[in-house]
């Protein structure tokens, strides 16, 4: 028997492992990271996401809702909801910007920066649990070519924001 002519293009399709495919393994390890987060920080009742809005406003004191959707690279829809929460429990204020009244501008209560000193010794930890296996050499390595890929794609947004 003859064997068919492949067209042009088309390739034998080869089992790629999970184990080896990049985006598997990253949305593994932030699987991991948050479990680690939540084991860590849990008594908090805080999400990383969370937190890192609390991080975000701290350093920025005051901030629009889209101006913090960037800093954390969320979509606007995600971090309105995340803000709503920590503003429900008291820990940002949100208040309608004089200038642009279709805006909001929150920043940290004094609850929030009190929340934020308490949980960060507890998220640190949890960061430094998720690169554990790693020696210190490596861990600076891990960071740096995260931090390189992530520049490298700083001009695509995520999914979510395509549906905003």
């Amino acid at each position: 028997m003859r064997k068919a002519k492949k067209r042009r293009g088309e390739t034998e399709h080869r089992p790629w492992p999970l184990s080896q495919r990049p985006g598997f393994l990253i949305r593994r390890l932030h699987q991991i990271h948050v479990a680690l987060f939540q084991e860590a920080c849990g008594e908090f009742e805080v999400t990383p996401l969370q937190y890192s809005l609390l991080s975000a406003l701290a350093a920025r004191q005051t901030a629009d809702q889209t101006t913090l959707a960037a800093d954390i690279a969320l979509d606007r829809t995600t971090t309105t909801g995340a803000l709503k929460r920590l503003a429900a429990r008291k820990f940002v204020e949100r208040a309608v910007n004089g200038e642009d009244r279709r805006a909001r501008l929150c920043k940290l209560t004094r609850a929030g920066a009190a929340l934020l000193a308490k949980i960060e010794a507890s998220a640190r930890a949890a960061h430094r649990a998720t690169l554990d296996n790693l020696s210190e050499r490596e861990q600076v390595a891990f960071v740096d070519m995260m931090q390189r890929i992530v520049a490298a794609h700083s001009n695509r947004d995520n999914a979510a924001a395509l549906f905003d």
